[in-house]
């Protein structure tokens, strides 16, 4: 299709982009120190210090937040900021606006660090924050929109490309899922309640929680991923009517597996199994997606062989296709029965979080970084194949360990003797996990080894070269 280039070239609006991009591995490094220190926890418990604000109750929510949406978040700022500029051939609608949502993200952040190892918490999962730092989200997220979707309304070409949709229905879902869920009576600065009662307050946290997997950790980054895997392979996305098809059958059924999570609890069954039913038609427009992205290598398989950029790229798209199969499968309500509440949901977690969302997020960073500060490469690009190397060795030990843990799990705490007695205590299983929480703690020390590296790639890039500002149309070029 043919687009139009403006006459007078625009200088587009980089510096948002640069500061997300640094916040990124920033963030990366804390939540990702917290979680090896969590992990750390599971193994010596004295490692809390007795202190309440470093025990793991208080820990693991930091960590959380602190990976989904410090790092990811940013992550997906950072890179929606660069694209929509880049595919509308325009520079961002509303710059100061722009900055807004930076320092209100950051803002956001750090009143997170500080609340919740103070133990300030609604106790609802991926959405503990209280109701002014939610209400400053929302807040921000509105911004957020509203640069975006303002930058779409004044492109220049005519055609909106697939990674934006995504973005915006990322955007769009995250916005809704935010205020519907964490809708609350205060009763304090620092205290409210869920307006929800019960088993509804449930269904809304878990229609909130899988949703924001489905959205901010799934469409965002499949943004991401439509963007930079052809960028970086140097060829035209597989099929392009397949990422059309992949985009509005993923959003029409993801709102609706929700229910999976509250398998066998006080929730009516034939929510249960609309849950599950749903759970396993999502398995197509993933692994749709996923075949997507893998294939647009095709005719250039030989480029992985030389681009480490390229192997986080696709080995994340890997990820991406073995966590939306086995989501499915631990949707169904047999097997759930043995997952549910042991290690594997750990394992399923960070196939997902590690594999899929981190790596394709550090794949995009590397491949954009150069851009943004002017220079034709990372500064070391055997640095980014260690890097690598790690991450990937990383992710395999930690959600191993977790799947062999898990199922042993379940299946000891549903052994029974003949006379209807279990066969092993609690503390047998806990016993028996040990060695696991060893891999586990080892694989994130690993990954977390190189984000350091990252760290230290991104800071010797910068440091080579002033930041250049490019044109439209010397970026077409």
């Amino acid at each position: 299709m043919a687009t139009t280039i403006p006459a007078s070239p625009a200088k587009y609006h980089d510096k948002v982009v640069r500061q997300f991009t640094l916040m990124t591995v920033v963030w990366g490094i804390v939540g990702m120190t917290v979680g090896v220190l969590i992990a750390a926890q599971l193994m010596w418990p004295a490692l809390n210090f007795d202190t309440p604000w470093l025990t793991y109750s208080r820990l693991r929510p930091l960590h959380t937040n602190a990976v989904i949406f410090a790092f990811g978040g940013s992550a997906l700022i950072a890179t929606s900021y660069w694209i929509v500029q880049r595919t509308c051939h325009t520079p961002l609608f509303a710059p100061k606006l722009a900055a807004f949502t930076f320092w209100g993200w950051q803002t956001v952040i750090v009143a997170a660090a500080i609340t919740l190892p103070l133990g300030i918490t609604q106790s609802k999962e991926y959405a503990e924050l209280e109701w002014p730092i939610a209400l400053l989200i929302a807040v921000v997220w509105v911004a957020y929109a509203i640069v975006f979707f303002g930058t779409i309304a004044i492109r220049r070409v005519k055609h909106i490309y697939v990674a934006n949709w995504f973005y915006g229905a990322f955007i769009i879902a995250v916005a809704m899922l935010h205020i519907v869920n964490n809708a609350a009576i205060p009763v304090s600065m620092w205290k409210s309640y869920s307006v929800y009662p019960g088993v509804v307050d449930a269904m809304v946290q878990w229609w909130y929680g899988h949703n924001a997997v489905g959205f901010f950790l799934t469409a965002g980054f499949l943004g991401m991923m439509y963007y930079f895997v052809p960028k970086q392979a140097g060829r035209p996305v597989f099929s392009y009517r397949l990422s059309i098809v992949h985009f509005w059958a993923l959003i029409s059924i993801y709102m609706w597996a929700g229910p999976h999570h509250l398998h066998y609890t006080a929730l009516p069954d034939w929510v249960q199994s609309l849950g599950m039913a749903f759970s396993l038609i999502l398995f197509a427009p993933s692994w749709g997606g996923m075949i997507n992205g893998i294939m647009t290598l095709s005719g250039a398989w030989h480029k992985l062989r030389e681009d480490p950029i390229l192997k986080f790229l696709i080995v994340s798209l890997s990820f991406y296709g073995m966590s939306t199969f086995e989501g499915p499968m631990m949707s169904i309500k047999t097997v759930n029965a043995l997952s549910h509440y042991t290690d594997w949901t750990i394992g399923h977690v960070h196939s997902g979080a590690l594999g899929w969302v981190a790596m394709i997020s550090i794949g995009s960073l590397y491949a954009l970084i150069p851009k943004l500060w002017g220079r034709s490469e990372m500064y070391s690009v055997p640095a980014i194949n260690l890097h690598f190397w790690l991450s990937t060795i990383g992710v395999v030990l930690y959600a191993a360990s977790m799947w062999v843990a898990g199922i042993m799990q379940g299946l000891m705490w549903r052994a029974v003797e003949d006379d209807g007695t279990l066969t092993y205590s609690f503390m047998e299983a806990l016993n028996a996990t040990y060695p696991y929480y060893a891999v586990r703690l080892l694989g994130g020390a690993l990954f977390l080894s190189g984000m350091f590296i990252m760290a230290w790639n991104v800071w010797k890039t910068i440091a080579g070269q002033q930041a250049a500002q490019f044109t439209v149309a010397e970026a077409r070029a």
